[in-house]
């Protein structure tokens, strides 16, 4: 009886698993008919959901372009992450021409060796990488053309980039759409042109915008933006007049980006006025405050944590020190989730200025580069002047918590002329009542940096002369600052939206403790038996020694009760590490089971059910209308 029972049992079971893989499959097939040609999204961080930016990039495409991906098939198969990356990429740009509507064409290469199409991945500048050993180097790159032969060319598409995966292509599509240079409009308040009578050159930074943008200076004594300006530079800007002020707002108030250095403190220009009072404060007017942003007056920055050492002179003797004010900032201080800021390493600022919202503000104030919360405001009258920089560092008392020293601006606001254009002349004011914008009807997209300074040569990068040519060699990433922040603000506000969108390769954490304990317990085990197989070895050469020089009377009973129980010491350590090597394959293998389990059964059985959940609701609806 009770073996019938137990029979009937299993039958039951047998058949209870039967139904369910059937349902499982039906559910399935029913899914497949109701869902087909839907994408469902469930990632944190939408990882395959085009932004609002990338489609409007898309939809602008006036022209046919061709998006070429070169992908070494050897490469993924030495590197699954690489494979893992080339498919998300594959599928992203699948999209891009699916949304494009014929303008945008994806082809797909694969770049073996000694082949034509290696050929033409290595004359687009893509980067070689070695795969084996014969010297055969892989590609992984990307290449995108307009009609006119256009070109913009990623070399290497780096995992460590896959955040910014979606910024960086729409940004190379949206460089074909509009593919002339962008106008930088510099106004600055310092020599950053250099100073010809004094044979003094212009400063590196210029040099390093120049090579992607076009530029174009202006003078503190004009009145108007030229209208070929694009993108705003103002650098310390002094004595401006409330014409060009108001030509400023106006601009930015239409939807010009400018990218601001305001300073409380330009040691730079201190230096070349001589210490003339008032040289080192920026004055911006009213626009800073009507944008919402206020740089705090008489304060400049410092930090016990990226403090630069300096040498200086006290009593007589040279010491080196902290120079509480003088920082060098580093990836802890920037915000990673923004193109802008994600890939520099060193930003070096002298007396930097503290940037806060303003009560009221109607912007968003979104902070770029900021300090830990062993910072604090110093005034900056302390560090103008010959300053003390041991006692500085033995009177600082920090604030405990983060000051923001460079951030973006972003939303609506009104004009800091709510009369209009100041008046000039008579003629004139009729045409600026008519032409004055009250309010931004876009947001306004401002970046402000509280230093001018790190845009001198002297914090960033050495000239350095070979064989007659001179050669500019950076210690820090502040020119990097500058151009990304031009290349995103070029963007407008298409790309400013393209933040951070995660990566698809995440790591298990529960994984990666479970092998991170057991490992640990395994080096010490390791190293335990290390240490006294060495022991043992020590000792054995020291008895055939012995049995070499005087025999084998010399090698007591003891010596050898003692080697053996070293050697059973040894197999109890060995079956000990196997103890620990099973215990940690058992508890991935079981977290495994259980992640195969969620992605093959229960997940397509919720998506299954929600499909069938559809199907009824439909046919409900169907049948009430």
């Amino acid at each position: 009886m009770d073996k019938s029972k137990t029979s009937n049992r299993a039958k039951l079971a047998l058949g209870g698993l039967g139904f369910a893989v059937a349902i499982f499959f039906a559910v399935n097939i029913f899914a497949n008919a109701a869902l087909k040609g839907q994408r469902l999204d469930l990632t944190e961080d939408r990882l395959f959901t085009l932004s609002e930016g990338t489609s409007q990039v898309i939809s602008s495409i006036d022209e046919p372009i061709t998006v070429r991906l070169y992908f070494s098939k050897a490469l993924g198969e030495v590197n699954p992450r690489l494979q893992t990356y080339f498919n998300r990429i594959r599928d992203l740009l699948d999209q891009y021409a699916n949304i494009s509507e014929g303008k945008l064409r994806f082809e797909l290469y694969n770049p073996e060796p000694f082949t034509e199409d290696e050929d033409r991945a290595v004359a687009f500048g893509l980067q070689g990488v070695p795969i084996n050993n014969a010297g055969d180097r892989g590609y992984f790159g990307l290449v995108t053309t307009n009609s006119t032969d256009d070109q913009e060319t990623i070399g290497y598409l780096n995992p460590r980039r896959e955040a910014f995966l979606e910024y960086d292509l729409t940004r190379m599509i949206q460089g074909l759409v509009n593919p002339e240079p962008k106008t930088i409009g510099i106004l600055s308040g310092i020599p950053i042109n250099g100073i010809p009578m004094a044979q003094q050159p212009r400063w590196a930074i210029v040099d390093q915008i120049a090579d992607f943008f076009d530029v174009r200076n202006i003078e503190a004594t004009e009145t108007t933006i030229p209208e070929e300006v694009d993108i705003l530079l103002i650098a310390h800007p002094k004595q401006l007049n409330e014409l060009l002020l108001y030509a400023i707002d106006q601009f930015v108030l239409k939807g010009g980006p400018a990218l601001i250095f305001n300073d409380p403190n330009s040691e730079v220009a201190i230096a070349v006025a001589r210490g003339a009072p008032g040289a080192g404060v920026s004055d911006l007017g009213p626009l800073l405050k009507a944008w919402g942003v206020a740089l705090e007056a008489g304060k400049v920055v410092g930090d016990l944590d990226t403090a630069r050492r300096v040498n200086v002179r006290r009593d007589g003797q040279i010491a080196v020190a902290d120079y509480v004010v003088w920082l060098s900032l580093d990836k802890r201080n920037f915000n990673t989730n923004d193109p802008i800021t994600s890939n520099l390493n060193r930003v070096n600022v002298a007396s930097a200025g503290s940037l806060v919202a303003v009560d009221g503000a109607t912007t968003k104030l979104t902070p770029l580069i900021t300090t830990k919360v062993r910072a604090a405001r110093i005034d900056a009258e302390k560090v103008r002047m010959n300053p003390d920089v041991v006692a500085l560092f033995r009177e600082f008392k920090p604030e405990g918590k983060p000051l923001i020293i460079a951030a973006r601006v972003q939303g609506l606001t009104k004009s800091a002329y709510p009369d209009g254009r100041p008046k000039p002349d008579k003629e004139k004011q009729l045409e600026s009542v008519a032409t004055h914008m009250a309010a931004a009807k876009d947001p306004i997209n401002v970046i402000v940096v509280s230093d001018a300074d790190l845009l001198h040569d002297q914090f960033w990068v050495e000239q350095q002369d070979l064989f007659g040519q001179n050669y500019q060699v950076p210690f820090a990433s502040n020119a990097d600052l500058v151009l990304n922040a031009l290349e995103n603000l070029a963007g407008g506000s298409t790309l400013v939206g393209l933040r951070s969108r995660g990566e698809t390769t995440r790591p298990f954490s529960m994984v990666l403790r479970i092998r991170q304990d057991a490992e640990l317990k395994y080096r010490a085990k390791e190293q335990e038996l290390v240490a006294k197989l060495k022991q043992v070895q020590q000792e054995m050469t020291q008895l055939v020694s012995q049995e070499e020089n005087g025999g084998e009377a010399t090698v007591t009973t003891a010596d050898r009760q003692a080697i053996e129980n070293r050697r059973r010491e040894m197999i109890s350590i060995r079956r000990q590490l196997r103890d620990v090597q099973h215990a940690l394959r058992e508890d991935i293998d079981n977290l495994d089971m259980l992640l195969k389990f969620l992605n093959i059964v229960a997940i397509p059985l919720l998506l299954g059910v929600a499909a069938l959940v559809l199907i009824l609701f439909r046919r409900v609806r169907h049948r009430v209308a």
